[in-house]
């Protein structure tokens, strides 16, 4: 590990019990405008953990202790509940086509946390996927603790424990499998500031709108990542952080949404490569398609299966019109 990450490590890693909620209060009335804090959950379909999420962040962060101003759920075309769910347990539901109508949307979960940027006010703004289980408030205090107490910090990653829970059985380590045999090698190989980062594709984390607005977002799963690098570049190393928030439970996705996944993040990171220069000008980055196999009903043979991989990215929201003008 190169000298600077062990160093960013031993000061740019922390628990959330470092930061009582009490002092994060404090340091928010201090801030002033600078320390409005939005909450934004992207979701799809997640009608069975959306509204528990909700009500614990108005419970413990907005009712019992003042801390969190807005909390918005983006809604990608839920064909639930979901909608219905997040907005009476206390969230304000907005749909992924009300924002920014002139600009036909496409899926993806970097579409929706471009667009939140035009659905939210905060000058904190912290994400947190709707699909989690037993969901600690710490997931929303913990990562924007240090963006408070500190200006010099600008994105703060939630770091956890990630059990594999699947048929009944545990593995405790056994999630982030994407993580582990991806993005983490790509970021070792490529990005090695960046090999402190413990969960550097998870989905909770919060940043400074004034570094957010600024930032390319690719539109599907690669805005973990995408994000990641991209903030480095812009802000540096020290700017950026994480906070150990405890243990995250989550519905995990099967092999083959896995691998869908693992390819369209492997492209951003090529797409970034390339984008500064790091691979040969005019050299062919990908084959934007992705081939896997099922078995068919008789298990007699193989059906193959064509996906593309996306990279289409949104432009830095500074530069959109209807965000000045919001």
């Amino acid at each position: 590990m190169l000298p600077e990450v062990s160093d960013w490590l031993r000061r740019r890693s922390w628990t959330a019990a470092e930061r009582p909620l009490e002092a994060l209060l404090t340091a928010k009335r201090a801030a002033g405008p600078a320390g409005t804090i939005s909450v934004v959950l992207p979701a799809l379909d997640e009608e069975s953990t959306v509204g528990g999420i909700v009500r614990v962040i108005r419970r413990e962060l907005m009712e019992r202790l003042p801390l969190v101003d807005e909390l918005v759920v983006l809604d990608s075309g839920s064909a639930d509940g979901t909608a219905r769910i997040a907005a009476e347990a206390g969230a304000r539901v907005v749909h992924r086509d009300e924002v920014l109508p002139r600009l036909p949307a496409v899926a993806g979960k970097g579409e929706v946390l471009w667009r939140s940027l035009l659905a939210t006010s905060g000058e904190i703004v912290c994400f947190v996927d709707a699909d989690l289980r037993e969901f600690d408030p710490a997931f929303v205090s913990g990562i924007v603790g240090p963006l408070l107490t500190d200006p010099s910090i600008h994105l703060v990653k939630a770091m956890y424990d990630r059990p594999l829970e699947t048929d009944g059985a545990v593995v405790p380590a056994g999630g982030g499998r994407v993580t582990e045999l991806v993005a983490r090698p790509l970021l070792n190989l490529h990005w090695p500031q960046l090999a402190g980062f413990v969960q550097p594709l998870g989905g909770e984390y919060a940043a400074r709108r004034s570094l957010l607005e600024r930032l390319p977002f690719p539109t599907g799963y690669g805005v973990e990542l995408g994000l990641l690098v991209d903030a480095l570049e812009l802000a540096g190393l020290d700017a950026l952080a994480q906070v150990d928030v405890g243990v995250r439970h989550h519905r995990h996705q099967d092999g083959q949404a896995l691998g869908r996944m693992a390819a369209t993040i492997y492209r951003t990171a090529l797409e970034r490569l390339d984008r500064t220069g790091r691979l040969k000008s005019g050299q062919d980055l990908v084959r934007p398609l992705l081939t896997q196999f099922t078995r068919d009903p008789a298990g007699r043979e193989f059906t193959a299966h064509t996906h593309p991989v996306g990279a289409l990215e949104r432009p830095p929201m500074v530069t959109v019109p209807e965000y000045h003008r919001r």
